[in-house]
């Protein structure tokens, strides 16, 4: 079977979905408010990380994206 091309456009809608799972987990984790959450996740070093498709970051679940973010910032 030949692998089908995904579009920059789809990918992109992809990982913003991702990022608004990920964002839901984190605040329903941290009882914080997802729109304080959100831009620090962004710019957040696991945010760009999921961003840049060629990381494949993106393949993994919203659950291990947040743990890697969690780990990352209790790292600052």
């Amino acid at each position: 079977m030949a692998s089908e091309v995904i579009t920059k456009e789809k990918m992109d809608y992809t990982i913003d979905v991702l990022v608004t799972m990920i964002v839901d987990e984190l605040a329903d984790t941290t009882g914080r408010d997802r729109n304080e959450i959100l831009p620090e996740f962004v710019v957040s070093k696991t945010g760009k990380a999921l961003y840049d498709t060629s990381t494949k970051l993106w393949c993994n679940g919203p659950s291990y994206i947040v743990d890697m973010y969690l780990e990352e910032i209790a790292k600052s």
